[in-house]
This record gives C-alpha cells, structure tokens and sequence, in this order.
C-alpha cells in the first residue's frame, strides 16, 4: 500500500508517532511530508495552500494519512486527484479544549478548520477519550451557536467514524532501570516550556518544596522556544540558586533522556492543557511515579 503521511506542523510529538507508525508497518510504502513546526497561527490557516502546490504530494496514493493541524477539505479542493483516496485524520490535539487565551476569533476560525477537515475524512483517530470528547462535544457546541442553515447530525456523523488509537510508546522506554538511589529524591518535570504546562502552578509548588526540609533534586526538562514564560526563568533560578537543580533545558539524546528517566522518583505535571501526554507516559513505563492532575487526558491513562 501507498502512503501519503501529512505532518504540516512537523512538532516532536509528531514526529514520534509517525517514526514509530512507519517502524511498525514495514509492509507498507510511506512518503512522509511535512512542514517546519513554527508560526502556528499561518501553518493552521495556511498548510492547504502551502501543500497543494508541492510536488512532493505527486503520486498514486491508497490512503491518505494526516494530523489534524492538515486543512483537509481545502487541500483536496485545490488538489482534487487526492478527493478520491481514503483518508484518516490523526489528533494529537484539538482546538475545542485548549486553554483561553482571548484570541476568541481565531480559536472559533480553528475549530471551523478542523470541522471540515474532519467532515472530508474517511476516518478520525483520537490519541485518548479525553480528545475525542472534548473535540465531539466542542463541534456540538459550536454548531448551536451558528445562526442558520446548519445540517442536522454533525456531530453524530463525526462520531460515527471516530475512534481512540493512543500513540504506542517507543521500545526504549521500558528497559529494565537500574536500582534507584534512595538518599535524594530526584523529581523530573519534562514539557514544553510554555504557558500551558501549567507554569505558574509549578512556580508555587516548587516554592513550597524550596520551603520545606525535603531533600531533593530536580529536573527542569523540555524543549524550549524564543519565549521563556518569566515562570519558568524564575523556576530555574530559585532552583539553581538553592542547589537543587539537577537536568535543565532539552537533552537532544534520547538515551541520555531515557536514562535520567530511569533515575528518577517522581515525574510531575503541572499541565492545564494534555492530550495524552507521552512524556509523563514515558517516564512512567521507566519507572517514575506520577503526580498529575487529575483531569485532562491523564485520567485516561493514570487510576
């Protein structure tokens, strides 16, 4: 089989799962495209017209296979040899669950971005339950606040041909640990360092373990951008500055990140905004324990 993989906002999250979807299914013939993971807003709005046009998509494909950040029923308007090959729509994310941030415009041109897309598709694959609810229940909301002319049963035809398929964990991170050291605990935070990993909530709390007479190390992980939350800056000195700081920053080598991993206690999430939440899944087949919300996509996932 054929395979036309769309990734229009390449982020390392999807390119975990679609490295380790082409590893599994070594019977089929990938072509994987994508497009670099920088300013959001243009990639969203714009991947339509940016991928109808690329020479890349040229073939005679079986199955179209795209993230939902792929503008689906505008590209296979512009480009109709693809309108007649089956699609699937992967979402890591959705745009009905994501946290406010008053931009209402844009986040209800999103939501109707991602309608189409996932009204063209054959299929819909949510990476958790979390996911596909707060998506069908979004759509259902937005389709009663549009004034008129509104088909009847959306909502329940997306749910119709919707399923949950979680991204598989990578082999690595379930290889046997080494015993744990007992003397430190070693606490691992390891997300985006941005706004909606819950960085003011993680200011407060690692203000609370500064305060206390515990004896720990911790590791302020994940990829970075040109804009560090102040939150964070102010997480990394007050830990630096009290000697607790172990790991900082992307660590570029999964066996290094892997093993850090294998070394530690306890992996923490402050999020407001999860998905699935492959980094604390991770941590976990590696051994840690969690300490999350509980709410989000780690209730799918964690008792």
């Amino acid at each position: 089989m054929k395979i036309l993989l769309l990734s229009p906002y390449d982020a390392i999250s999807h390119r975990y799962w679609y490295s380790g979807l082409v590893a599994q299914f070594v019977q089929h013939d990938f072509t994987i495209v994508t497009l670099p993971a920088r300013y959001f807003s243009w990639r969203f709005r714009g991947n339509s017209l940016s991928l109808a046009f690329d020479s890349r998509l040229d073939g005679d494909w079986d199955l179209i296979v795209a993230t939902s950040m792929t503008d689906l029923s505008a590209l296979v308007g512009m480009r109709p040899a693809l309108a007649g090959i089956r699609s699937l729509l992967y979402f890591h994310e959705n745009q009905f669950a994501y946290p406010e941030q008053g931009d209402t415009q844009h986040q209800v041109e999103r939501q109707m971005t991602s309608l189409y897309a996932a009204l063209a598709a054959d299929q819909l694959v949510f990476n958790s339950l979390f996911n596909q609810s707060t998506f069908l229940a979004g759509v259902q909301q937005l389709l009663t606040r549009l004034p008129d002319h509104v088909p009847a049963g959306l909502a329940d035809k997306l749910r119709r041909k919707a399923r949950v398929l979680p991204v598989p964990l990578w082999s690595d991170s379930f290889v046997q640990a080494p015993t744990r050291g007992a003397a430190r605990l070693s606490i691992v935070w390891n997300h985006r360092w941005e706004y909606d990993k819950g960085v003011d909530e993680l200011l407060d709390l690692v203000t609370l373990l500064l305060a206390s007479d515990l004896n720990f190390e911790f590791h302020l992980i994940g990829q970075s951008f040109r804009h560090i939350p102040p939150a964070l800056v102010r997480v990394r000195t007050l830990l630096s500055d009290a000697g607790r700081l172990g790991a900082s920053g992307y660590i570029a080598s999964r066996a290094d990140y892997i093993a850090l991993l294998h070394s530690a206690h306890v992996v923490l999430s402050t999020a407001i905004h999860e998905f699935q939440g492959i980094a604390v899944l991770e941590a976990i087949a590696a051994g840690c324990l969690p300490v999350v919300p509980d709410a989000l996509a780690y209730q799918d996932f964690i008792p």
